[in-house]
């Protein structure tokens, strides 16, 4: 999916950038983040990060996510970690006011793509998601062969 979306952006003359080795579409400062959160449908509700997933990804959906709208209290400079403040980087290679914009999807090799959702979504400490703005997008029918 993700190869899709820089091809298809480059095809529309917009920007592709690399993140470690992986090519993201970047359409008006909006990275696009493509998810698969599970193999058979299940609702938006339901998804979640890995345990086992990459610091990368972490690191795109903490640096360039939306932020929580409120937290149960700020945390002071005095009182974050390296390994936070880490997370919390935004990546460079996307430009530090590049915002992401998440498309998670269901899929499967023999159905295709059941359900695919575009929108803000907060990655919360238990690798769950709140979604700011979510909207479901169409799926188009699988070709007969």
């Amino acid at each position: 999916m993700r190869e899709n979306l820089a091809d298809a952006a480059r095809g529309m003359d917009e920007t592709v950038r690399d993140v470690r080795g992986y090519e993201y579409a970047v359409i008006n400062d909006h990275a696009l983040f493509p998810f698969k959160y599970a193999d058979r449908p299940r609702p938006l509700v339901r998804a979640r990060l890995a345990s086992n997933a990459s610091p990368t990804r972490r690191r795109m959906l903490l640096g360039h996510g939306p932020q929580s709208q409120e937290g149960l209290f700020p945390l002071d400079d005095d009182l974050t970690t390296e390994e936070y403040e880490e997370l919390h980087e935004t990546f460079e290679a996307l430009g530090a006011s590049t915002k992401l914009v998440c498309v998670f999807f269901t899929a499967d090799p023999e159905n295709g793509i059941h359900a695919i959702h575009w929108g803000d979504a907060h990655l919360e400490p238990d690798r769950t998601f709140t979604w700011l703005y979510s909207e479901q997008l169409p799926v188009a029918p699988q070709p007969l062969e």
